[in-house]
């Protein structure tokens, strides 16, 4: 790890790091002047989402370090976990 995620993840105790992990499924949607993008890792049943000003290149199949919270969002009624990314980067 480098010394930016050293930092972040001591001064923010519910941030996770994890590396070298695979995306399985990327999507891209555009919402006014964000574009929202959810990601699949394998082995996992959980999205991680970020926002990103542009749209980016199709991250499927690639391996990425990840720093994230898991979260809560409720969709038509019902809450579902949700892993929002702080930082990604990719391999």
């Amino acid at each position: 790890m480098n010394k930016e995620t050293n930092k972040l993840l001591k001064k923010h105790t519910k941030l996770v790091h994890s590396e070298m992990m695979k995306v399985t499924s990327h999507v891209q949607k555009d919402k006014q002047e964000w574009v929202i993008n959810t990601i699949m890792i394998e082995d996992c049943n959980i999205p991680f989402k970020y926002k990103r000003k542009e749209k980016y290149k199709n991250l499927t199949g690639a391996r990425v370090n990840l720093t994230y919270y898991p979260s809560i969002e409720t969709v038509a009624g019902i809450e579902m976990e949700v892993m929002n990314v702080v930082r990604i980067k990719r391999y």
